[in-house]
Formats: structure tokens, sequence, C-alpha cells
């Protein structure tokens, strides 16, 4: 392939997701003004734990102060509350317009995943495929709700979450060691924005060194660049950790209060929210008495104390969130609608997106027996979504979910829904010539 044949190829994708990309901007934006005043709730600045952090940093307190003024903390991970920070110095600390930049900044990381979303779905499963998976991602609710009403990391998360998956299928193809060092260096960048991608970031390079050394390519050397950007990259807010706590914690502390407010003898919701210390003055007391690590600590060993003594009911916990993960599903329970009055319409979505995402999988993994010399690749593909969806939520299954957990996955699920309804209902497709990367 040419010089020229790539950048007419880029020119081509810029003029097929550039719109999308506005049309989705624009629609997220559009939506801030109704939303934006409930962030300016004094009870909801009060306990927003990444908007506490970033107060705290713009008053020149550190990184810390995330439930109340008690010093260093490391129950947030540190690039988003960075992020906040810069807003807040920029437009004042929890001012209307510094929420709405906030806003307006997480919308744009959000439109911004329709990028990643259409390249990804053009290299796997053709220009048709691509334009429904970046449409649909544009106008997808949940793309816009969390771009528009949702002042958290989850936004940046999605997007870089999906630039990784399209960056580790690209490498298959290629044994530059400067794009596995920037591959190692956004992975750890993406860990330090949200730890749970390191459930699933370095089991796709490992699959993509797999894939390499089954076509005869080098693989070693490849994946300790990558891991050494990794490592570079986190390797600071280790150190500011340690040096802090006087222990090791990767990214976050907070996995041990997580556990515990997860599994309590409430049965109504997911959480039980009135164990956590933005709710509770007793846990709170508790919290700043202790010390985080000694606190933490604390939480896990009584969370796994309450699991051995109710391990049937635990087990039945764990099963209800595997569903409500993927389906939105949690209750009909009357107390509980009326906690969670939009559950009814999410769990149509939840489930419609689910089912076509895995129909599409499974339409992949079909191709062994309708494509033989493609075979192989389909499967070795549809075993990078499987990884994510597999291992990515395990965590949340055995703690607890939230309903902006699973979002970081919506794109993947997009692009298979997409190539579902294109190939099932379009006649097949026709992949794109120069994704080599599924040839046999």
């Amino acid at each position: 392939m040419g010089m020229s044949e790539t950048r007419e190829t880029r020119k081509d994708g810029v003029r097929a997701y550039g719109p999308m990309v506005s049309a989705a901007l624009a629609a997220r934006l559009a939506v801030i003004p109704f939303l934006y005043r409930d962030w300016l709730d004094p009870f909801v600045l009060e306990h927003w734990a990444f908007g506490r952090v970033a107060r705290s940093l713009v008053a020149g307190h550190g990184f810390g102060n995330v439930f109340a003024d008690t010093g260093p903390t490391a129950v947030v991970s540190p690039v988003y509350a960075y992020v906040l920070a810069g807003v807040f110095r920029l437009l004042g600390t929890y001012t209307p317009a510094s929420i709405v930049a906030a806003l307006a900044l997480n919308s744009l990381f959000s439109a911004l995943t329709c990028i990643p979303v259409f390249l990804l779905a053009r290299r796997c499963f053709g220009m048709r495929a691509a334009k429904w998976a970046g449409w649909g991602w544009a106008f997808s609710p949940y793309g816009i709700y969390y771009g528009a009403d949702w002042a958290w990391s989850t936004c940046l998360v999605t997007l870089l979450l999906a630039v990784l998956f399209f960056w580790a299928l690209a490498l298959e193809e290629s044994g530059g060691l400067s794009e596995w060092l920037g591959f190692g260096a956004l992975g750890g960048f993406a860990a330090l924005t949200e730890p749970v991608v390191l459930s699933v970031v370095p089991l796709l390079g490992l699959w993509t060194c797999w894939r390499r050394l089954r076509q005869g390519k080098s693989w070693r050397l490849p994946m300790m660049v990558a891991a050494f950007g990794a490592l570079a990259v986190m390797a600071p807010w280790f150190v500011r950790n340690y040096e802090t706590f006087h222990q090791f914690i990767p990214v976050r502390s907070g996995f041990g209060l997580e556990l515990y407010i997860g599994n309590s003898a409430d049965a109504l919701h997911w959480v039980d929210r009135s164990l956590h210390p933005n709710h509770s003055d007793a846990e709170l007391a508790e919290y700043a008495r202790l010390g985080e690590p000694a606190y933490m600590a604390r939480k896990a060993q009584q969370a796994k104390q309450y699991i051995r003594s109710h391990p049937a009911q635990y087990v039945y916990r764990v099963l209800r969130r595997v569903v409500y993960i993927w389906t939105g599903f949690w209750s009909f329970n009357r107390a509980y609608l009326a906690e969670e009055p939009l559950d009814v319409p999410n769990i149509f979505l939840s489930t419609t997106m689910t089912v076509l995402a895995l129909a599409g999988l499974r339409r992949l993994y079909r191709a062994n027996v309708c494509r033989a010399n493609a075979g192989r690749a389909d499967a070795a593909l549809g075993a990078r979504f499987a990884i994510v969806f597999v291992f990515f939520p395990l965590a949340y299954y055995f703690s607890h979910p939230e309903t902006y957990y699973f979002r970081p996955v919506d794109p993947l699920i997009v692009v298979l829904a997409a190539y579902f309804v294109t190939e099932r209902f379009g006649g097949r497709i026709r992949r794109d010539p120069r994704a080599s990367v599924l040839a046999s």
C-alpha cells in the first residue's frame, strides 16, 4: 500500500466520521443546559468524590479530602481528578461555568469515541457496518446521557478503552517498537484514569503477542517495550502512594469499601449506601480514626466475614449482578423502582443491545463454518471481544455494580450490534481489503 493510498484512506475516514463526531457533540451539548444544575446541589457537591479531590488540589491541600478534610487519599484515580482541577482553576471551583465546562469536556470525550468505533467497525466488518456503528454511537442514549450529565471519569475511560482495543488489533500487523511503546503508555494512562482497564488491556496485548507468535512475527521485545511504557507512566503514582501510605497501592485503595457496601443485609438495592462514609457519620468517623489504608483493610475483612457467613446469599447476589450488568434488571419491587425510576426503560435498552451484540459475536464465530479461509481469523477477532466481555465486569460481579460501571464497554457492544444488523438484514458484508489482520 503506497503512502498516497494511505493518505486517501485517511481522508475518506475523516469525511465519514467527521459528521458523526460533530452530530454526537451537538446532541450532547444540547442536553447539558437541562441537567447541569443538578451538580450545583450542595448535597451533590459535598459527596462528589472527584470534585472534592479537585477542590483540594486547587486549594493547595494536595490530592486528598475525598470524604471530608481527612488528608491524602487514593480512593479515586488521579487522571480525571487533575483534569477537573484544571477546569476549576480556570473557571472557579463549583461554579456554574466550571460544571458546564466539565460536562462539555466529557461530551467531547464521548463524541470523539465515534472515531475508534468507526475505524474498528470498518477494519473488521466493512464500511456499511462502520457507518451504522459510528452513527449508532453518535446517538446512543448511554453516550448522550453520560456525556451530558455525568461529571466522572466514565467518558474518558470509554474513549481510551475503545482506542486501546483498536490499537491492540492493529498491532498484529505492526512491528514498530514506537507503536508498542505508545500502546503501553496509553494503557498506563488509561489505568490511572480507571484501573478496571487493567482487567482487559494486558490480556488484549498478550492475545496480540500470541497472534504474532502464530504468524511467525516478533513478539517478545514488543511485549517488553509495551510493558515498559505502561510502567513508566504508572510508576510515579505508585511511588506517591507508597511514600504517602507506606504500602503498595497500585492505583486506588477503595476495593475493600466497595466489597463491604455491596455485601450486607440490605437486599433491596445492589449497594447499601448507608454504609458508605459519604452517608454514615459512624463510617466517616471510623475512616478518620483509622486512616485510609487501615479503614479499607477493615472493610475488606468485614465484607469477607459477611460473605463467609452467608455463602448462599452471596452466590445469589453474584448471579443477580451478572443479570443486572447485562440487562439492567435488578428488581420490580415498588420501593426499589421509586429509587430507580429509569430502570424499566433501561432494561429494554440494555437487554436489546446485549442481545444484538451477542448475536454479532455468535455470527462472527459461525464464520468458521461458512468461510474456511477466514474462519480462524474471525474466531481470533471474536476472542478479542470475548476477552472484554468476560473479564471487564468480573470485579463488579463480586463486589457490586453501579449503572455507569459497564458503560466503557458500550462502544464494542455498538460495533458488534452494527455488524449483526448489517449482515443479518443487509446482505453479506464487504470487508475492508486493507484489514489484512483478518486474512488467514
